[in-house]
């Protein structure tokens, strides 16, 4: 009697068991779902939990669920490269500098890549490699545009033109998603920033088209009238409609 009663036990301890670790499964592709399991079965479910962490504002808590990330799942890539954000963010550069490093061996996934490195650049004081780094996000358009917003002052705004001038560089050298640049940069980049890029970028032989550039100048007016007035005058002498 008392060894059917431990069989049955132990036959509804692996059930559960094994009824967590499929919730974990389904919970990585679901974060609600990984809260409503035990801490000590959340494996794959905890980059889940980490990446809707750095998603938030608190980023002790972001810090905390990377690195119980990676005690967990130390040899995916992402975990390294989810630490190195969560590091980054919470101003942990050296270190986040050191484990963007052992990731690189591994391999990443590129978008938390660009921004790992374009916060470590920042952190860096490095400006121009900031800004390469933020026109790789920009141009995925998958990239959140609330993550653009977010980085989008910390790189081109300031006395230092340095972003600015590469941002400007990089529009000259890429024709195909100069319609790209004018419509999504007017909605996400800072306005004077953009005004300036926008110009440089003209002032170098960039031919945006005068239908978007109208736009984007209707589309700064009111918000930053500055903004507006410079890149109106930057493209009358193509587009004189502009003026209208």
């Amino acid at each position: 009697m008392i060894g059917r009663i431990v069989w049955f036990v132990s036959l509804a301890g692996l059930a559960l068991l094994t009824a967590g670790l499929q919730l974990d499964l389904l919970a990585a592709r679901a974060p609600g779902l990984a809260l409503l399991l035990p801490e000590p079965l959340r494996n794959a479910s905890q980059t889940a939990i980490t990446s809707a962490a750095l998603a938030g504002n608190d980023s002790g808590r972001a810090l905390a669920e990377a690195q119980r990330l990676v005690q967990r799942r130390p040899v995916p890539a992402r975990s390294l490269v989810l630490l190195t954000v969560a590091q980054a963010r919470a101003g942990k550069a050296e270190q986040a500098a050191k484990t963007i490093q052992v990731a690189a061996r591994r391999g990443w996934r590129e978008p938390l890549a660009q921004e790992a490195m374009l916060r470590l650049a920042l952190a860096a004081g490095d400006k121009p490699e900031a800004a390469r780094r933020y026109a790789a996000l920009f141009l995925r358009t998958r990239t959140p545009d609330a993550l653009l917003r977010e980085l989008g002052p910390m790189v081109l705004d300031g006395p230092d033109k340095a972003a600015r001038d590469t941002m400007v560089e990089i529009v000259v050298g890429g024709e195909r998603w100069h319609t790209t640049f004018l419509r999504r940069g007017v909605r996400l980049m800072p306005p004077a920033a953009f005004a300036a890029i926008a110009e440089g970028s003209i002032a170098r032989g960039v031919q945006f088209d005068c239908r978007v550039l109208k736009i984007s100048v209707d589309s700064l007016t009111g918000r930053d009238d500055e903004a507006a007035a410079t890149l109106r005058a930057a493209g009358m002498k193509r587009c004189p409609k502009l003026g209208g």
